[in-house]
């Protein structure tokens, strides 16, 4: 079997309304982005990786740490859209392209691979988006994915879905930050519009599934979040003292 080529892309913007230049944020004198760059470089799976930025201070301290680094438009309206405008700058092929999120800095590299190896295993799916079975999500920051018999993704949402209406449930499941992409499904996203339900919600891959997409979810297990808010930030802050992957990278040398 030829060895399969795999790009990451971790799309990364200066603008937050909620936590202000949240890339820039440190963790152990650590930028919450290169944190993210520095776990996904521990992948197995991973041939090239790159950073994905619209602002100078992102692409200057990306550079001081040695990480591959691509500006990108401040039109972009989502990560989604970022990566796929780097992707063509990058002009190469590659078999799959993973979005790894820039604000997930305790993000697994093993959930990496497991997705990696799902999707290579499921190519006639477009995108696998995994999650992660929880119950405590009752918040529009996180995005709750609603799944049929077969684990294709039907719906994601910022509110809290299922909706507990006539049996109660406390396992929800939320989206994780790592999404594979096939090739030709990122390109079919960036040449459509902003789609209506997107619009409403503020979920980019609603537009996947709008325009036709096949999307598929793979269930993981483990602690990882975005940082969306200063709660997050202090929280990630406590778990990163004792986790394993930082301690196989704190003490890099700048």
């Amino acid at each position: 079997m030829l060895t399969k080529k795999i790009i990451g892309l971790i799309p990364s913007r200066i603008s937050s309304t909620r936590l202000y230049q949240k890339p820039l944020l440190e963790i152990n004198k650590i930028p919450l982005v290169i944190h993210t760059y520095l776990r996904a470089k521990l992948s197995k799976k991973i041939s090239d990786l790159y950073i994905c930025c619209d602002d100078r201070s992102i692409y200057d301290v990306a550079k001081k740490y040695g990480a591959k680094v691509i500006m990108t438009s401040k039109k972009n309206k989502n990560g989604t859209e970022r990566i796929a405008e780097a992707y063509e700058k990058i002009n190469k092929k590659y078999d799959l392209i993973i979005d790894i999120q820039g604000d997930e800095p305790l993000i697994s590299p093993k959930h990496i691979d497991t997705v990696i190896e799902n999707h290579l295993k499921n190519l006639n799916y477009d995108i696998i988006l995994p999650s992660i079975i929880t119950n405590n999500i009752d918040t529009p920051n996180i995005v709750k994915i609603v799944v049929n018999q077969n684990n294709e993704v039907m719906y994601l949402s910022r509110a809290l879905i299922p909706y507990n209406f006539k049996k109660k449930t406390k396992n929800f499941l939320k989206h994780l930050s790592i999404i594979s992409f096939k090739p030709s499904a990122l390109k079919k996203f960036k040449k459509s519009n902003e789609s209506p339900i997107e619009k409403i919600e503020g979920i980019e891959l609603m537009r996947a599934l709008e325009i036709g997409l096949k999307v598929k979810t793979i269930n993981l297990k483990g602690g990882s979040f975005s940082i969306d808010v200063e709660k997050d930030y202090l929280k990630a802050k406590k778990f990163m003292k004792n986790d394993k992957y930082f301690k196989l990278y704190k003490k890099l040398k700048i």
